[in-house]
């Protein structure tokens, strides 16, 4: 496996992308990461798809990581998703004819699916972990003029505590304060994909049943309401909000690499 970094101009300046290539190319995987973290956090998840025949391709979101923009403000879900664009009309330049799988996580996968929705014919295949579709408990702070100054409790994002002290300790992590454009933006981005076509390619949905980020139901029921009739739902009692990261995380990469290697 060789990695490199590169950098491509997106809707808010510089974008860092990573890519890791194995000896023999057979498919592509583009990777969407979560709110308030980064690329890096997924390398674990790379290895595996490198190691089955992939070329990935994993970018900093603007505002996170190594990205230019302001630091964990979402508020344009559509422009993050023609940064995404970006990145997999460069992979489709670089490895042209291969099929190319697009796997999004928590605010990356309510990326992907808007993507999907929009750009749709650039993939053979979709994969959502943990999407932010809405929060019953969240939905409030929609309504507030000054949020209440809580970070993301490392402890909400998986059983192995493990996760939670790397994550407090990553410094490409975001550590602040909710954002309420963030809010505003993500929650107007579950409406569009509520509103959105129904999707027309193989999807797996991956979700942890005790969520506390990204609601398990209310995941529910705008994944069956778009995601079409190739729809594959895997749900993990006990599990928490990072399924790459739990307890049983190699559960959960043999499944997404069985369906990887089934649509590509």
């Amino acid at each position: 496996m060789t990695t490199t970094d590169f950098e491509l101009t997106g809707s808010q300046g510089k974008l860092v992308v990573r890519k890791a290539t194995p000896a023999t190319a057979q498919r592509v995987v583009v990777i969407a990461h979560g709110f308030g973290e980064h690329s890096g956090r997924y390398a674990h998840v790379i290895d595996r798809l490198v190691a089955d025949g992939a070329v990935v391709y994993a970018p900093d979101h603007r505002g996170h990581g190594r990205s230019d923009g302001p630091r964990a403000v979402v508020d344009d879900v559509e422009a993050m998703a023609d940064d995404l664009n970006l990145v997999v009309a460069r992979a489709a330049e670089e490895n042209p004819g291969l099929p190319l799988v697009l796997i999004g996580h928590s605010m990356g996968g309510l990326m992907s699916l808007r993507y999907a929705q929009r750009y749709g014919s650039a993939l053979t295949g979709l994969v959502v972990s943990g999407p932010f579709l809405g929060n019953p408990a969240m939905a409030p702070l929609l309504d507030m003029e000054v949020l209440p100054d809580i970070p993301i409790d490392p402890a909400a994002l998986s059983r192995d505590p493990a996760v939670g002290e790397a994550y407090a300790a990553d410094p490409l992590v975001y550590h602040g304060p909710l954002i309420k454009e963030s809010f505003v933006g993500m929650f107007a981005a579950v409406e569009a994909v509520a509103a959105g076509p129904v999707l027309s390619l193989p999807v797996l949905w991956v979700h942890g049943e005790a969520d506390q980020l990204a609601d398990y139901p209310s995941a529910k029921v705008l994944v069956e309401k778009v995601a079409g009739n190739d729809l594959l739902a895997r749900s993990y009692p006990g599990a928490a909000h990072e399924v790459f990261n739990e307890t049983n995380k190699n559960e959960v990469l043999d499944e997404v690499a069985t369906f990887v290697a089934r649509v590509a």
